[in-house]
């Protein structure tokens, strides 16, 4: 007895099957772009929020870190300034200590005040507030104090 080999019979994917296929990529493909999407909004905005943040540390650190006293009155030109009381100004685009624009930082504002203020039994202090706003109008305020340290201990 002499055995066929048998056919099978072999089938490829019919246009309705390939037409859904499609769809349901594209369905997915939309998904995960719009969630990509999303995710790079809010990555932008806490870029945003730390670069505010750090520019507000380093205008504070310039202030506080100057005299308490005004050695020489008072002074033009952020380059001259000599104590913190100084500081009472507005940059439209951060400006590094000398004046001069920071690239890429064109669209903050910081304002800069600075005023005496009493601390329970410290009297001579001076509160420097540090106010940035980013470009989405987004505003990070950052506060400090400078006091007329002596070196002597305060008993009550």
């Amino acid at each position: 007895m002499k055995r066929t080999p048998s056919r099978r019979r072999i089938r490829g994917v019919t246009l309705v099957e390939l037409v859904i296929a499609i769809v349901v990529i594209a369905i997915a493909v939309t998904a995960v772009l719009g969630l990509l999407s999303a995710i790079t909004l809010r990555s932008a905005g806490a870029m945003s929020a730390t670069q505010a943040a750090s520019i507000a540390s380093a205008y504070l650190e310039e202030a506080t870190s100057k005299a308490y006293q005004d050695p020489n009155g008072p002074e033009a030109g952020r380059q001259n300034f000599d104590d913190v009381q100084d500081y009472n100004f507005t940059d439209n685009g951060v400006r590094d200590a000398t004046g001069n624009p920071v690239p890429g930082l064109g669209g903050y504002t910081v304002q800069v005040t600075a005023a005496p203020v009493a601390l329970g039994a410290i009297p001579d202090a001076i509160r420097v507030d540090v106010r940035v706003t980013a470009p989405n109008g987004s505003v990070t305020l950052l506060s400090g104090f400078r006091t007329n340290y002596t070196g002597q201990v305060l008993r009550p």
